[in-house]
């Protein structure tokens, strides 16, 4: 079975982070993987790295640390339904990012008006 996860954002709503991405003050992360990308399509402006990759990408110490990452200091998160986001959530919070929204799925962004990029 199943089951759609509703987003978890406390003090933010998907609007709020549709807006706060589009002003830059927001860094929204798909985290699902290239064949659903090629499929969908992702946020408009979204960074992607895969759940299984953002340990490393994400890790400040690691080689292959994502120097988009530098700094940031509110952070958003998605994937199709919201599983693979939250512990993408609980991963980056555990390495030391101070905000990290889970905004479920790439659905969710897009009902609240968020823009869907093609690659």
């Amino acid at each position: 079975m199943f089951f759609f996860r509703k987003p978890s954002l406390p003090g933010l709503s998907i609007t709020e982070a549709v807006d706060a991405a589009a002003r830059g003050d927001l860094l929204v992360i798909d985290v699902r993987e290239a064949g659903e990308l090629a499929a969908t399509g992702k946020a408009a402006g979204a960074l992607h790295v895969p759940l299984m990759q953002l340990s490393a990408r994400a890790d400040r110490n690691h080689p292959e640390f994502e120097p988009l990452l530098e700094g940031a200091s509110r952070i958003a998160v998605y994937c199709a339904s919201g599983g693979r986001s939250a512990r993408a959530r609980k991963l980056l919070l555990g390495l030391g990012y101070p905000e990290v929204h889970n905004l479920g799925g790439l659905g969710h962004w897009a009902r609240a008006g968020g823009r869907i990029e093609r690659a």
